[in-house]
C-alpha cells in the first residue's frame, strides 16, 4: 500500500491545501466534493503535485515538510514554470 502527500490549488481563489491520504482518487473527490471540513467551500480544485510514500509515517512528514517555509520554496522552485500563466 502507498501513502500519498499531496498539494491542491483552489481553481475559486488560487489559494493551496497540503494534505496526505492512502486513496488519493478518493481524498481527491471528497475535496471537490466539498466533503472535506479543512476545504468545505474553497472547491473545485485541481491536483498540482504528489509524492507517493511507503508508509504512513513519510507520509505525514512530507505532508509537514511541504507546509513549511522550507517546504513551500521546494514546490515553488519544483512548479515554477507549471505554476506561471502564460499569455
Amino acid at each position: 500500500m502507498f501513502y500519498y502527500a499531496y498539494l491542491l490549488q483552489s481553481i475559486k481563489d488560487g489559494r493551496f491545501y497540503t494534505g496526505f491520504t492512502s486513496d488519493l482518487r478518493k481524498r481527491f473527490n471528497q475535496h471537490n466534493n466539498d466533503e472535506s471540513t479543512y476545504t468545505k467551500g474553497r472547491g473545485p480544485f485541481k491536483l498540482i503535485y504528489y509524492e507517493a510514500c511507503l508508509d504512513l509515517k513519510d507520509a505525514r512528514q512530507r505532508e509537514k515538510y511541504l507546509k513549511s517555509g522550507r517546504g513551500k520554496r521546494f514546490i515553488h522552485e519544483r512548479l515554477k514554470r507549471f505554476l506561471v500563466r502564460t499569455g
